[in-house]
């Protein structure tokens, strides 16, 4: 931040913000936050900044940091860093955030904050380490006892410190797979798991109406014990939990690992090493940490994209490797790539989330089975815009799946606390997260990188990749093909355009989509399910920003909601074959790949009727 004094006054500042609003170049949002950031006294430290730019008429960036205040969505509080502004993360906007929590969490212990703790921990992203800092600062200045993973650690293993620790809530410093730009803090609740309703919006509540936050220097709060470096106690006991859950079999698999510049190595590699995966490499180039991604395209590291697969797969395919894993920054997702066949010189091809979710709830159902150790009540969990053949499976092994649920792991963790966990299976949903065991309340790629090892090692000695593995799952359960479409809209526009978009989908819906009639729309808002002839009825579900158009063939349905993390529209399409008709894989295959391709087209251009 420039220490140059401002040539302006706050006065001539307001009447330029106005002028501004009218010639059009600030939303009304942009105004109302700036009229607070210059007039109120718990933003003086940001005061200069923001008249030096108002001086220098730079009005995209202050509409872009002010034109709303970052709310908590699916992953807590997220975006792009930016000295200033409610629209950015920065030491006011993330310190609201744990300011906000601490202060929430003592109201829910009448007011004080005697033995009240807080585990805090962060990744690879700029300024996390400053930012976890400052959260603990925080904690610590309200009360609070903190416990501090001291190092680049997974959120995974955050999650666990809290349940571990027994704290009141915790706080992770990630915007997990999001780009170098951006940052964020994950809210976690004393269950391990992030922020449910209604905590999120009563938290959320608290953080707007912060005015002074509190707070002590870190380094005193160390030194006289109110931190607590827990790193290697955590990291220990974090293995240990992980590996319980590993079944028994065949190691023989040469497995080639990139965390993409995350903390990924710290926590899986451990994990493989202590369940006897002996032949494991680190990807060198992906190999650093550092919050730029430096080696992967576009700098964004996130599994689901296929393209941070392609250097790896370059050295796997010609050194003979079995099988190439990902992890996001954070360690809380996996992606992976392995060759089509077991011959010498096979193709090879990355796969879905939902196909890696199938085939990891496949082998540890069937582990289970194979045990003796599967009962009827068992069960597994996923969300609404989760892959349909997770139902197929479960009840194939004589258990159930917990399917309505919203996005984001948060609902899936919520299940295995109302459910039980003891008879918690597998969780996964379609962005690449999965868990396994009750140790932890947030997806983890470390066990998942753990079971998906074991599954190519038995697939190995059985002749099979897990391409041919999920061939015969499609043939069993009929083949299920989706398709995520994102549709970026930023901005305050982007914003208004998302809700004229999901307004229309609620009012208007298209009548036909990729060849087929919409039957019904589901309205998770309303509650209502309106079938074609305009009949309405209560729909039993959660309440969310969602909507979901099925159509009149069984199985092929999409889903349509806003992101909670990032300002794009997210459309899941799904369509399916029977059994009877998935025998003939490829041609199976290729009919599905004509009808997304053609339900796409008209989700794009149905999109495109809002402006």
């Amino acid at each position: 931040m420039t220490q140059t004094a401002p040539t302006i006054t706050v006065e001539t500042a307001l009447a330029q913000i106005a002028t501004a609003h009218t010639a059009g170049k600030l939303t009304a949002g942009a105004v109302e936050n700036l009229r607070a950031w210059l007039s109120e006294d718990r933003y003086a430290a940001y005061r200069n900044d923001i008249l030096r730019h108002i001086e220098d008429e730079k009005w995209q960036k202050l509409d872009d940091v002010f034109w709303t205040i970052i709310p908590f969505g699916t992953g807590g509080r997220r975006g792009r860093m930016y000295d200033f502004g409610s629209n950015a993360i920065n030491d006011r906007t993330i310190g609201e955030s744990a300011q906000g929590l601490a202060t929430y969490v003592k109201q829910q212990h009448e007011g004080s904050a005697s033995g009240l703790s807080c585990a805090i921990a962060y990744d690879t992203r700029h300024k996390s380490r400053h930012f976890a800092e400052l959260c603990a600062g925080i904690m610590v200045a309200n009360g609070f006892k903190v416990y501090f993973l001291d190092d680049y650690r997974a959120t995974p293993q955050l999650s666990f410190a809290v349940r571990e620790k027994h704290c009141s809530c915790g706080i992770m410093v990630t915007a997990s797979h999001n780009p170098p730009s951006d940052n964020a803090v994950k809210v976690y609740w004393s269950t391990g798991g992030q922020v449910l309703p209604p905590h999120d919006k009563a938290i959320i509540d608290r953080v707007m109406s912060t005015d002074a936050i509190e707070v002590v220097a870190f380094a005193d709060a160390l030194a006289d014990g109110r931190v607590e470096i827990c790193t290697e106690e955590i990291d220990k006991a974090f293995t240990d939990n992980v590996t319980a859950c590993s079944f028994s079999g065949p190691r023989d698999a040469k497995i080639l690992f990139t965390p993409l510049h995350g903390v990924g190595s710290a926590a899986v590699l451990p994990v493989l090493e202590r369940v006897g995966f002996s032949d494991v490499e680190v990807f060198q180039p992906h190999a650093e940490p550092s919050g730029d991604f430096p080696n992967v395209p576009g700098h964004v590291s996130n599994p689901e994209n296929k393209q941070v697969f392609d250097a790896p797969i370059e050295q796997a395919s010609k050194e003979g490797f079995d099988l190439v894993m990902a992890t996001d920054p954070d360690c809380d997702r996996l992606g992976c790539a392995a060759p089509l066949t077991t011959e010498a010189g096979s193709p090879w091809a990355t796969l879905t989330g939902n196909q890696i979710g199938a085939l990891l709830a496949d082998y540890v159902l069937s582990s289970r089975k194979a045990e003796g150790s599967l009962c009827s009540d068992d069960y597994i969990v996923t969300t609404l815009v989760t892959t349909a053949m997770a139902s197929r499976i479960a009840e194939h092994y004589g258990c159930r799946c917990e399917n309505n649920n919203l996005v984001g792991f948060k609902y899936i963790a919520g299940v295995m606390d109302r459910e039980g966990a003891d008879k918690f299976a597998f969780g996964f949903e379609e962005s690449h997260g999965y868990l396994i065991g009750k140790y932890a309340r947030d997806k983890d790629a470390a066990a998942a990188c753990m079971l998906m090892s074991e599954l190519v090692a038995k697939l190995k000695s059985e002749g099979k990749t897990i391409h041919q593995q999920m061939d015969s799952l499609s043939q069993t359960h009929g083949l299920h093909a989706e398709h995520l479409i994102n549709v970026m809209m930023e901005g305050s526009e982007g914003m208004a355009l998302m809700t004229k978009l999901m307004a229309k989908y609620r009012q208007d819906p298209p009548k036909e989509i990729g060849g087929m009639k919409v039957a019904q729309v589901r309205d998770y808002t309303a509650k209502t399910i309106t079938t074609a002839d305009g009949s309405t009825s209560p729909l039993d579900g959660p309440d969310g920003d969602l909507v979901i158009l099925d159509l009149d063939q069984s199985g092929n349905y999409f889903a349509v909601r806003p992101s909670g993390t990032e300002p794009k529209v997210k459309f899941y399409v799904f369509t399916y074959l029977p059994p009877e008709e998935s025998q003939d894989l490829p041609a199976a295959k290729a009919k599905l790949a004509d009808r997304l391709a053609a339900m796409e087209v008209d989700v794009r251009a149905f999109a495109k009727t809002v402006s």
